[in-house]
């Protein structure tokens, strides 16, 4: 038999194979280019502006929030200054704009990302050198001090940092390799999507190497990584450049996003940003930090459109998670797989559908309260109302604030006593996945 009629049944059969292994990769980016379409004004032929510029920024947070996984999830190092890669990639990427604009540089629209990921792994180095000497809660502190020295930087050095005013820049510089201009949104978020797909490829597969594996170790135990002969120091030092690029990677789309790069992106509010995505989605797990970035965005994007007090509602949910899922979003999921593989999950349907109801009771108890407290400051100061069915509410009255109250604590009282019978029902559950042997 010759060789061309033995290889065609091979490719045949690995076709399918990776098609299999690798669809959910797959599946994601088909949606992420499909899910704009839903929002298209066909009556005047082009995208919704604002559901592009949402969509690109829960992309490039997530890359950001990512990266930022590597040092907490992957390695157990808490960072309050990881911002400053991503603010100082944002600033590089700037620059070379600029300079491209300029024409004393030349280099192709699609690969300005990768100015920024250099920046970011240039000073993920430098400030990594220092950082890495410590762990714990030093290198927090560090970090800390680092965050804030940088964020001072920025308003103190205008060549660089362009003070309060930042940096601004033009993405559409005329040097494509597709011949693309990225005039419009939806050329920028096609780019967008390519990029985050390209840098979550390779933050998961980072996380499958000797590095990947023993930071993880370092992570698990500081002391037995050094009994097996690596430098827990070193190992902190490569993950913190590492995750540098990849934060440069995504202050690189933002600049492209907003052509525009300011201190705020060095800002500690920044990296709180990557935090609470990271804890909310669950910093255990590769792509919690993905599902938290989302939820984090929409409510910044969305609920501050009609609140004022959206941070209220992060901070609210920060706190929820710490209390009653500190595994976060992926945590609540991967605690539900033994009673999936012994078969019972639908038990569970009839219980969460008691707590659903109360839960949503307090919920709304909660925000009725924050909006009309919110009404009495920042919503007077600006005139704004609020109306329920078309019914307007007066703030200053004693009837909406009991109402709110009775909600709240109402919800609450029947929400811990359906909690209780959710949770016979669950340790009943998870006893048996016991005694079948399987973890839990």
């Amino acid at each position: 038999m010759s060789a061309e009629t033995t290889s065609t049944p091979i490719a045949t059969v690995r076709a399918p194979g990776l098609l299999r292994r690798h669809w959910p990769w797959l599946a994601a980016i088909a949606i992420a280019l499909l899910l704009p379409w839903l929002f298209f004004d066909w009556t005047k032929g082009r995208h919704s502006g604002f559901v592009l510029t949402m969509l690109s920024e829960i992309g490039l947070m997530s890359v950001f929030a990512l990266s930022f996984n590597m040092l907490m999830g992957q390695t157990g190092l808490l960072s309050f200054g990881h911002a400053i890669l991503f603010g100082l990639g944002g600033y590089c990427t700037a620059h070379a704009l600029n300079a491209v604009k300029a024409g004393t540089l030349w280099l192709p629209v699609e690969l300005v990302p990768l100015v920024g990921g250099l920046g970011g792994l240039v000073f993920g180095a430098a400030f990594g050198y220092v950082v890495t000497k410590q762990r714990a809660t030093a290198f927090a502190m560090i970090t800390m001090g680092l965050g804030e020295l940088v964020a001072a930087c920025a308003l103190m050095f205008m060549g660089f940092f362009g003070g309060e005013g930042g940096i601004p820049t033009d993405r559409m510089v005329g040097t494509s390799l597709v011949g693309v201009d990225y005039s419009s949104s939806w050329q920028v978020y096609c780019l967008i999507v390519a990029w985050v797909a390209i840098a979550t490829v390779l933050m998961r597969l980072q996380t499958q190497t000797p590095l990947g594996r023993m930071a993880n170790a370092q992570r698990d135990n500081f002391e037995r990584t050094q009994f097996v002969g690596y430098d827990p120091r070193m190992i902190r030092f490569y993950q913190f450049t590492l995750s540098g690029f990849f934060a440069g990677i995504g202050g690189a789309l933002y600049v492209l996003v907003y052509e525009i790069v300011t201190f705020d992106t060095v800002a500690a509010a920044k990296s709180a940003t990557a935090l609470l995505a990271t804890y909310i989605g669950g910093a255990g797990s590769f792509l919690g930090p993905f599902l938290g970035t989302v939820v984090v965005v929409l409510l910044q994007s969305g609920v501050s459109l009609i609140s004022n007090a959206w941070l209220l509602y992060v901070g609210g949910l920060f706190i929820v998670m710490v209390m009653f899922a500190p595994g976060g979003i992926m945590g609540i999921v991967a605690r539900h797989e033994p009673i999936a593989r012994i078969g019972r999950l639908g038990e569970l349907v009839v219980p969460y559908a008691r707590i659903l109801p109360p839960g949503l009771l307090s919920v709304l108890g909660f925000v009725t309260l924050v909006e009309l407290a919110q009404l009495t400051t920042i919503g007077a100061a600006q005139n704004k109302s609020l109306a329920i069915g078309g019914q307007a509410i007066d703030p200053h009255s004693a009837l909406p604030w009991a109402t709110g109250a009775v909600m709240l604590i109402g919800g609450g009282l029947w929400l811990r006593r359906e909690a209780r019978v959710f949770r016979v029902r669950w340790d009943a559950l998870i006893e048996e996945a016991k005694a079948r042997g399987l973890p839990v």
